[in-house]
């Protein structure tokens, strides 16, 4: 059987807002068939990093919550720091970061957990069965010690990996620094000497004794080195990177197999709204006019299908005049590779389907 996608667009009434329509569709998806009794549910959002204003407003998340909790749920809304430089690069920089786009307690009704830690490194080693790239995800120890699995996604573009949708959301969502190190890696850790102060800290938290100051400067030996990424952490002027050399093929690859960590063997749901469809990630410090139209929200038990769905669903649409896709040469007979032409975002689809994430063939029920 086909997997079943269910979708509302955007339009309201005066009976009806949004926020209605997004918790009658996900009812309609059957979110009633996971038990939710007393059980830790894990939302897993993208706060948006500030500048960008393309992310999901809390409301949404707000109607999630509710409905977990009119369930017996215990839900919080979750995602783990970034490995590049930014507002979310340490917890308290993220819940920080969190509370200025308008996700808090009183905004959304739950708490907010960062689920790798102060510095990124606290997680879990979860092996990955039939991984091509991946032996062991590094995924945020919250992230894994709840029951369950809610992915919140904001469908859009992405310069790397062509969409970022549920796959991404969860992927590359939960991995921890570490685990992003290893997603977006072939190699380890790189300092750049000219920003580098000779301090010493990334040296006193290297535990595999990698790193050596020499004439005021870092060094990492990568024949030593274990590629955590705590050095990244450390780093008070950000002299410290990932090497982000890794083909953006295999980074698909990775990104489906730390899904796989993530979901194997508990309850999972997934929600994507398509609207404000940026050509890329929510991580940039801004965003560029979107792409397409908005075209509404999507819900399902199976993400791969799910974003399946709802990457047909933005090529169906026409291009916004103005935007990067009408401004691209459109040759490719897809928007996202006409907006960034070195991705492939059905490696990441067909993937999943070979490490049974789920189908990509579906049956598309309006709400």
């Amino acid at each position: 059987m086909k997997a079943k996608v269910y979708f509302t667009d955007m339009h309201a009434t005066m009976g009806e807002n949004l926020l209605q329509k997004l918790a009658r569709l996900i009812k309609t998806a059957g979110i009633d068939r996971i038990d939710f009794e007393k059980k830790f549910t894990a939302i897993k959002v993208h706060f948006g990093e500030p500048g960008n204003l393309a992310y999901l407003r809390p409301n949404y998340a707000k109607t999630i919550v509710e409905m977990v909790k009119e369930r017996g749920g215990k839900p919080f809304l979750t995602d783990c720091n970034t490995l590049y430089v930014g507002g979310r690069k340490n917890a308290l920089d993220h819940l920080d970061s969190a509370y200025l786009n308008g996700f808090s307690p009183f905004s959304t009704g739950c708490h907010l957990l960062i689920a790798d830690g102060l510095k990124g490194t606290d997680e879990v080693l979860v092996p990955v069965e039939g991984g091509e790239h991946v032996a062991e995800a590094k995924i945020g120890r919250a992230i894994m010690d709840a029951d369950i699995l809610i992915s919140l996604n904001h469908f859009k573009g992405h310069e790397l990996t062509g969409i970022g949708g549920a796959l991404k959301n969860i992927g590359m969502g939960c991995g921890s620094r570490a685990g992003k190190m290893e997603m977006h890696s072939a190699g380890k850790p790189l300092v750049h000497h000219e920003k580098c102060i000779g301090c010493s800290v990334c040296a006193e938290n290297c535990a595999h004794e990698a790193i050596t100051i020499t004439d005021d400067k870092a060094t990492i030996d990568h024949q030593v080195c274990a590629g955590c990424g705590r050095c990244i952490g450390v780093c008070a002027v950000d002299a410290i990177k990932a090497a982000g050399d890794e083909s953006n093929e295999i980074l698909n690859k990775k990104i489906v197999e730390y899904a796989w960590a993530v979901l194997h063997g508990r309850p999972h749901f997934h929600i994507s709204l398509v609207i404000d469809v940026s050509p890329y990630c929510d991580c940039h410090r801004e965003n560029d006019i979107p792409i397409v139209p908005d075209v509404g929200m999507f819900a399902s038990f199976d993400p791969v299908a799910l974003d399946q769905a709802c990457a047909d669903a933005v090529n169906q649409q026409p291009a916004v005049a103005g935007s990067l896709l009408a401004k691209s040469s459109r040759i490719h007979g897809d928007h996202f590779t006409d907006v960034s032409p070195e991705t492939n975002w059905r490696v990441a689809i067909e993937h999943a389907v070979k490490m049974g994430l789920g189908q990509k063939e579906y049956e598309l029920i309006t709400v």
